[in-house]
């Protein structure tokens, strides 16, 4: 998932703690670089847009660029906001049922999105769709916001971060999250994204019923 209006250094509640000056800095340069890319990718296209571009339109150097992110894909589909996604996690009441404490955290982070984010959360399931080296690096990434997810789970269940279960139940949430953003994507961005996502959540929680 990407954006809310909260930045990472919000003081809202499940929020990390305030950024000091250089971490402040190292998001202004990789909100630069992504903000950068975006522009360039719809002027000239995906394929023909270069890492190279990509720094002198961010003026910063291509191995800044690369310090930030590892592919120019990363640079489209990485946010700020899964730290603040396990924060708010943490912060679910404990006896609350984990998939419930998901949804009602993705419904707090879709809710507050203003038009900025949202129109780059557009964008970003737009080259999902149109590019397939997109769709193959989203699946990679998903990855490290599932072990940040899976040891906050860990510690609400007293399990492993590892264990088989929250591993399964994390590619599960995480898988259907997926779905939901291509489907979105490939039916024009219609309909309710935050309807779509209970849809599906109901669906891993009741099964498919015929």
């Amino acid at each position: 998932m990407a954006a809310t209006s909260r930045t990472p250094s919000s003081t809202a509640p499940g929020a990390q703690p305030p950024m000091g000056l250089r971490e402040r800095k190292k998001l202004r340069t990789r909100v630069a670089i992504r903000t950068a890319t975006y522009r360039l990718i719809q002027e000239r296209g995906y394929e023909a847009t270069t890492i190279e571009q990509i720094a002198e339109a961010a003026e910063v150097s291509p191995s800044t660029v690369f310090r930030y992110f590892a592919t120019k894909e990363d640079i489209v589909l990485t946010d700020e906001y899964a730290p603040l996604m396990v924060a708010a996690l943490r912060s679910r009441p404990l006896d609350e049922p984990p998939l419930e404490s998901l949804r009602l955290m993705m419904h707090e982070a879709l809710a507050s999105f203003p038009a900025a984010e949202d129109e780059e959360l557009r964008r970003r399931t737009r080259l999902m769709v149109e590019i397939p080296a997109l769709r193959v690096r989203m699946t990679e990434t998903m990855s490290g916001t599932a072990k940040l997810l899976a040891q906050a789970l860990a510690d609400r269940t007293g399990r492993r971060a590892d264990d088989l279960r929250i591993r399964v139940f994390l590619a599960a949430v995480l898988g259907a999250l997926r779905e939901v953003t291509l489907y979105w994507g490939e039916h024009g961005q219609e309909g309710d994204l935050v309807t779509m996502i209970d849809e599906a959540l109901d669906t891993l929680e009741g099964g498919l019923r015929l």
